[in-house]
């Protein structure tokens, strides 16, 4: 699928952005496991959380219309066929921890981008905890006793995180995460509201074996990580003015507010409030004023800001002077090498961008020129790029737009609605 954007003449507009992708994952997977049901509103519509649901359902879970019917901690049932995660490496990374203390063994498939992602990181802690699991293809369960330890995760991976954490449920005695830098922290969060022992100290998660887990009713925030691209486009259009209503500022997952804001970008946030477990507000974003600088990203930058560096590199593109956006090596082993991805289509447009190991400098205020860009079949490419097309002069052309639907089915006709589809 091919999409042509251009640069609207003005923007205005409220926009609301899909649930939570990472909450929505969790919230199924959790509830799977509790004793009860669970009603759980504004799931994502993505292809990555359906994939989700569709592994939990051949795995014997009723799941309709986001009611979930809880089978507890040892009443999954084994499937018939392999589990297809599609593309969401948040399934099938998640769903090792959930079934590696099954009494029978399960094949998680991939598509063939996922299948080329790195499961090593997350079956080497699951061996150390006494899992059997082998990978390629990633298969796990019929463990024998798991038995809690202390380990250190050698990367800030909120999804080994998680997986770990969910084998800690089923193991003897206590299982602790030493995390290595910041990750986002859905999984404690929604662990400790449904009764697990769980505690937290520094960059410390310990969580203990857990009999029962209570179903947790709750709504789905409006995900941030989506977000992230309206609040670039808004903030750098020079006639702009968009609304956010309903927007997680989880802390682990907003960072890219406090970076752009750092570099002097403005945005408003408005109706502060709790919702359920998490911070959310009404956000907005429209032109800025001056003066701006150019953005720097460390490490425990980048570990929070992880899905949202390509819109940040956007954004860098049109700051004045030079940007680092360093500490992101974990970005070469997403759905595509995003750093290089990201690189070779910045510099299609004309933005001065050199590509280092584990991030991009990058020289802001080029003009940029509309051109034809591959989003090599990752959904954030594919959307940072529509950004970048919509802030550029000319027409952007992105190929593989249809990926965005792994994440967020319907961005196109939001953009369409803006004016900014050819």
């Amino acid at each position: 699928m091919l999409v042509r954007v251009r640069k609207p003449g003005r923007l205005e507009g409220d926009i609301l952005v899909p649930g939570d992708k990472s909450i929505s994952h969790r919230a199924l997977m959790f509830n799977a496991i509790a004793e009860g049901k669970a009603v759980v509103r504004g799931l994502s519509p993505g292809a990555d959380v359906l994939s989700t649901a569709s592994c939990l359902r051949q795995l014997g879970v009723s799941i309709e219309d986001g009611v979930i019917q809880g089978r507890g901690m040892r009443g999954l049932e084994e499937p018939s066929e392999p589990l297809d995660c599609g593309n969401s490496g948040t399934t099938m990374r998640l769903l090792a921890g959930l079934l590696s203390g099954c009494p029978f063994r399960t094949t998680l498939l991939g598509d063939e981008s996922l299948s080329r992602r790195p499961m090593d990181r997350v079956a080497n802690p699951l061996r150390a905890l006494g899992a059997w699991v082998e990978t390629s293809p990633l298969r796990v369960g019929e463990s024998g006793k798991l038995v809690g330890k202390e380990l250190r995760l050698p990367v800030a991976s909120a999804q080994v995180k998680s997986a770990v954490l969910l084998a800690g449920l089923q193991a003897e005695g206590e299982t602790t995460v030493v995390e290595v830098g910041p990750t986002r922290n859905h999984t404690e969060l929604m662990l400790a509201a449904m009764g697990a022992p769980v505690r937290i100290a520094d960059r410390h998660v310990t969580i203990g074996k857990t009999a029962r887990l209570n179903p947790l009713n709750l709504t789905v925030l409006r995900d941030f990580s989506s977000a992230a691209f309206w609040l670039v486009l808004g903030a750098f259009h020079a006639h702009s003015l968009l609304r956010l209503p309903g927007v997680g500022l989880n802390s682990t997952r907003s960072g890219l507010l406090e970076v752009l804001e750092a570099a002097g970008v403005r945005f408003g946030r408005e109706a502060a409030r709790m919702e359920g477990l998490e911070p959310v507000a009404d956000l907005t974003a429209g032109a800025q004023g001056w003066p701006l600088t150019a953005l720097a990203v460390g490490p425990e930058e980048a570990a929070l800001s992880i899905d949202e560096l390509p819109i940040l590199a956007v954004a860098a593109a049109h700051l004045p002077g030079i940007s680092r956006i360093v500490g992101a090596r974990e970005l070469r082993f997403k759905e595509t090498d995003r750093i290089s991805a990201m690189a070779l289509a910045l510099r299609q447009i004309g933005v001065r961008i050199e590509e280092l190991d584990d991030g991009w400098q990058i020289e802001g205020c080029a003009a940029t020129e509309g051109s034809r860009i591959d989003s090599q079949g990752d959904h954030r490419v594919a959307m940072a790029m529509a950004v970048a097309g919509m802030l550029a002069e000319g027409v952007t052309e992105i190929e593989g737009a249809e990926c965005v639907d792994i994440s967020y089915p319907g961005f196109w006709d939001q953009i369409d609605r803006l004016g900014g589809l050819c």
